[in-house]
C-alpha cells in the first residue's frame, strides 16, 4: 500500500489546518491509519490512529481535545483536523498505516507534511 499526505502549511497560535492521508487500497479489518510528526531535534511521535474495525480513535495527550481524526473515504483515507493549534505543534506530519488501535508498529509510511504554527 502507498499512502499520500496532503495540507499542511503555516498558521498563527490558536488557528486550524486539516491534513488527509489517502492509501492506495483498502484497509484490512485490523488496520489503523494515524499520523505521528517530527520538530527538529526531537524523536519521531505518535498523534492519533483511526481503527477501521470498530471506529475508534486514539489520541496522544498532547493533542487530545484539539485534534480530532476520522474516517474520509470508506477505509481508503482519513483526516486529522487540528484545533486550538500551538507553536509546539510546529513539526513535519507523517501518515502511516499499522496495528489497531495505536500503531505499535508501522508498516508504510507516508511522505511528511509541514505543519507550522506561529505564536
Amino acid at each position: 500500500v502507498q499512502l499520500q499526505a496532503s495540507g499542511g502549511g503555516s498558521v498563527q497560535a490558536g488557528g486550524s489546518l486539516r491534513l488527509s492521508c489517502s492509501a492506495s487500497r483498502r484497509a484490512f479489518r485490523n488496520d489503523a491509519l494515524g499520523w505521528f510528526r517530527q520538530a527538529p531535534g526531537k524523536e519521531r511521535e505518535f498523534v492519533a490512529a483511526f481503527s477501521w474495525n470498530d471506529g475508534s480513535a486514539v489520541y496522544a495527550d498532547s493533542v487530545r481535545g484539539r485534534f480530532t481524526i476520522a474516517d474520509a473515504n470508506a477505509k481508503l483515507a482519513v483526516y486529522l483536523q487540528m484545533n486550538s493549534l500551538k507553536p509546539e505543534d510546529t513539526a513535519v506530519y507523517y501518515c502511516a498505516q499499522g496495528p489497531a488501535p495505536n500503531l505499535p508498529r508501522v508498516y508504510q509510511w507516508g511522505q511528511g507534511t509541514q505543519v507550522t504554527v506561529s505564536s
